[in-house]
């Protein structure tokens, strides 16, 4: 970079603020223009738990399929072939705020019908770091959800071992409409 180039960036650079704290910032993209808007989660009861918790070792990837999910499924979600509709990140998040943060990520994506996440928790170097407790605790959390069909580890570039993706049932209204798709076309 030649010194114009420097000083035209810095110039257009000059007014840019740095981002105090993006930990605990959501983004879900939305789907439909008329989106509802985010449920009242505090007037609803949060049933995941934090008892007792087996940590899962560092070398052990988190993966899991609720019964009469086909192992294809896992396999495309394994590979990442499923593109990600929304992200939240957990990493340097207290685990009480994980479990409310999750909780209310999982019954928004639900709402607006959304059936591919991503969940980044971050990577320990220790089975007993804040990041594999997080991780350790989201495994188990995940599996409470009905919503939940499957999850695992992420592809590296969105995360490995860091991150897990999470296929959610369809919705009421994606199963009519897939129905309906398949219905006009035996006609």
């Amino acid at each position: 970079m030649n010194l114009d180039d420097k000083s035209l960036f810095l110039d257009a650079m000059e007014d840019v603020k740095p981002l105090k704290n993006c930990a605990d910032s959501q983004w879900i993209k939305p789907q439909k223009e008329n989106m509802v808007t985010r449920p009242d989660t505090t007037q609803l009861d949060n049933f995941l738990t934090t008892d007792f918790l087996e940590i899962i070792p560092m070398d052990t990837p988190l993966e899991y399929k609720r019964e009469g999910v086909q192992t294809g499924v896992l396999d495309k979600l394994r590979l990442g072939k499923y593109s990600q509709q929304a992200s939240l990140n957990l990493i340097r998040q207290p685990v009480e705020r994980c479990r409310q943060m999750l909780f209310a990520y999982i019954l928004q994506a639900k709402q607006d019908g959304l059936r591919n996440l991503l969940i980044v928790h971050g990577k320990g170097r220790e089975d007993k770091s804040h990041a594999n407790v997080v991780r350790s605790f989201l495994a188990h959390w995940l599996a409470e959800f009905e919503e939940v069909q499957a999850f695992c580890v992420a592809m590296p570039h969105h995360g490995g071992s860091g991150a897990c993706y999470v296929a959610l049932k369809k919705s009421d209204q994606a199963k009519l409409e897939t129905w309906e798709k398949h219905a006009k076309r035996s006609r």
